[in-house]
Parts: structure tokens; C-alpha cells; sequence
């Protein structure tokens, strides 16, 4: 089962979803808003990821606009950013789906196609 952080109002979590389950994996939805991942989780979801940090903002929300992370991201460590991000899920970009092993961040079709089909 697949470990899906996600929100239910985000049009493109829904899409991931649903190409989940049309290809055959369960999905154990945890919402990202509510229930971010902790410090630690994020530390490994981008560590196993393979991407930059900045793969993992959603530089499209509100929050990021409000709290300057365009800017901040340059100054602040990554230990910093992590912990901005711990505490506060609309930072993250979604939505982060995991086996424990393999990581995807946001929603593109060929990525999941690659990586989530059986």
C-alpha cells in the first residue's frame, strides 16, 4: 500500500489518485494540510526522492507567497526549511506518494507510469 500525502480540495492530488487506483494500488491517504510529514519523514522522502529541496514547495500557495520562501529557500539551511515545511503542510508540494522506498513528489504521468505501475 501506498503511503499518499495529499489534500482532498487539490484538483491535481485527485488526478494522482484516481491514476493510482485506475492502475491498481491502494492508496493510504493522509492529508498533507492536517498531517504534514514529520521532520524526520521529510528528511527521508527527500533523501530517497532523488530531487532538490525545492522540489518539494509548493511555490504555487498562498503560504509560500506570505512567508517570503522564495527568498528565505536561499538563506536558510536545509535542516531550516525542513522543519518550516514540518510545521506547516501547505508549504509542501502534493502530493508525496511513498512505498518506503521510492518517492514521488506532485503529479506527472510518466514519472507514476514509470515508477508506480506493477
Amino acid at each position: 500500500m501506498l503511503k499518499f500525502y495529499g489534500y482532498s480540495k487539490c484538483d491535481t492530488c485527485r488526478k494522482a489518485k484516481q491514476w493510482l487506483l485506475k492502475h491498481g494500488r491502494e492508496v493510504a491517504e493522509i492529508d498533507i494540510t492536517t498531517d504534514p510529514p514529520k521532520f524526520a519523514d521529510l528528511k527521508t522522502l527527500l533523501l530517497k526522492s532523488g530531487k532538490p529541496l525545492e522540489a518539494f514547495l509548493n511555490r504555487s500557495g498562498v503560504q509560500y507567497r506570505a512567508l517570503n520562501m522564495k527568498d528565505k529557500v536561499k538563506t536558510l539551511s536545509q535542516i531550516a526549511v525542513l522543519k518550516l515545511l514540518a510545521g506547516e503542510g501547505r508549504l509542501i508540494k502534493r502530493p508525496i506518494v511513498t512505498d518506503g522506498k521510492k518517492v514521488t513528489v506532485g503529479f506527472d504521468e510518466k514519472e507514476f507510469k514509470k515508477i508506480w505501475t506493477q
